[in-house]
Parts: structure tokens; sequence; C-alpha cells
């Protein structure tokens, strides 16, 4: 019985593994289609298409599945079009959450969203209600072997970055939102194409949350996370290891 058990335990945990993977593949190639409908159909061409395009690799999304999402955006019907909307709201323990979306429909993703942030202990607010608690930045990663921290740091710098910070796990260079290609396509010609490169939120403030307030603030960005139409969600918390292991256990 146990044995059985187990083998339901992993088929479960593969079944809840392989639909969250197709979430997010739906999601890619939603970002992918609009950024080829705002600008051309190139890559090459067209920046944020460009980095939908290396998001989507990084995820293991394969060429054909790429290439059939830009030439769909081509002939794209006129119900397709998305519009990035972003909600603002705090969940428990006075967290600030920012959730941004791609939808065709204003009013279902509104709703989804505020029925999310009600049911698990927070309040959905107006625009600008908790934004001013972060700074909006571009982000570029790149792994620990591209250079050396001086060599990424003097590339950064002429690239017109702001900060870098290189340490074991790899390099990541901040800058203005207004820069992230650029200093992206910069670094790119020395280094070769980065891990990442995407615009982030980062709170200047945040909140250790406990045990029972970390399980339910987590469950809130589940929630927001499994909606279609929520591209992507961050907070202000901080959650000790000790924290996560025992909710992890």
């Amino acid at each position: 019985m146990a044995g059985h058990s187990h083998v339901k335990n992993v088929m479960h945990r593969k079944g809840a593994q392989d639909a969250r993977r197709a979430r997010q593949f739906a999601k890619l190639i939603r970002e992918i289609t609009v950024a080829a409908k705002q600008g051309l159909p190139d890559p090459a061409a067209n920046a944020r298409l460009r980095a939908a395009v290396t998001t989507a690799f990084k995820q293991n999304m394969t060429k054909d599945t790429v290439d059939r999402a830009i030439k769909k955006a081509s002939g794209a019907s006129a119900g397709e079009d998305y519009t990035d909307v972003r909600y603002e709201g705090y969940g428990p323990a006075g967290v600030a959450v920012i959730v941004e979306t791609l939808t065709d429909n204003r009013n279902r993703t509104a709703s989804d969203v505020r029925s999310a942030f009600s049911k698990h202990g927070g309040a959905l607010g107006e625009t600008n209600s908790v934004s001013f608690m972060f700074n909006r930045l571009g982000v570029v990663t790149y792994k620990p072997a591209a250079a050396t921290p001086d060599a990424m740091l003097e590339a950064a710098i002429d690239a017109g970055a702001d900060d870098v910070v290189s340490d074991e796990s790899g390099h990541e260079v901040t800058c203005g939102i207004d820069s992230l290609f650029a200093v992206r396509d910069a670094l790119e010609q020395r280094f070769g194409p980065p891990e990442e490169a995407k615009f982030d939120w980062r709170p200047t403030t945040t909140v250790t949350l406990d045990d029972e307030r970390a399980a339910s603030v987590l469950k809130l960005i589940d929630a927001l996370e499994d909606n279609d139409d929520v591209q992507n969600v961050y907070a202000n918390f901080d959650i000790p290891d000790s924290v996560l292991a025992r909710l992890s256990a």
C-alpha cells in the first residue's frame, strides 16, 4: 500500500509539474505573440521579441514552437489582441504585491485577480498603491564562466549600466529600464547571449514572514501565477531559510 501511495504521489507531482510547465509555455507564447505584433516579427529588429525568444529558449521551448508563435502573430485576429495591465495590492501581513498581466479581457482578469487576493487574505488596491515601494530596473544575468568580475564590471560600465553584482552564482547587471536592451546588446557582443534580460521590480523594503504568514503569502502567489493572464508576480516579502525548511518538510 505504501508503494502504491508513493507511486500515486509521484504521478500527482509529475502531473502538477506538467500542468505548470504547460501554463508557463502558454504565457511565453502569449508574450512572443504580443511582442511580434507590437513590432517587427524579427527578433534581431525587435528588442522585446528578442528578450521573449531568449526566455523561451531558456525554458527549453523548441525553435518550431517559437517560430509558429511569431508567424501566428502576423495573422492574429482582433479577438487575440492582448493588453499589458498591472494590478497592485496587499497580501497577508501587509505584503505588497505587483501583478503584471497580458489580457484580452480586462473585466475577466480584474475579477480573477481580485478574487485571488480576497480568497487568500489580501486586497486588490489601486494602480500605484504599492509600486512606490519598488524600484523598476532592467536586469541582465550571466553565468560565472562568462567573464571575470572585473571584465564584466568594465563592460557593464562601458555599456551604461548602473551596477554589477558578481558571486559564485553568476553576474547580475542592473540598469535603467530605458537602457536594458542597449546594455544587453553591448554585453552580448563581448560575452555572448545572456542567461536572461528582463525588466524587474525590486522592493526597497521587505516584510519578514513567520511560518503561518509565509504559507498564506505563498498560497496567494501560487494562485496568481496559476492564472493564464498573469505573466509575472512581484512581492516584498522575505522568508528566512529556517521557515522555508519547515514549510518544505
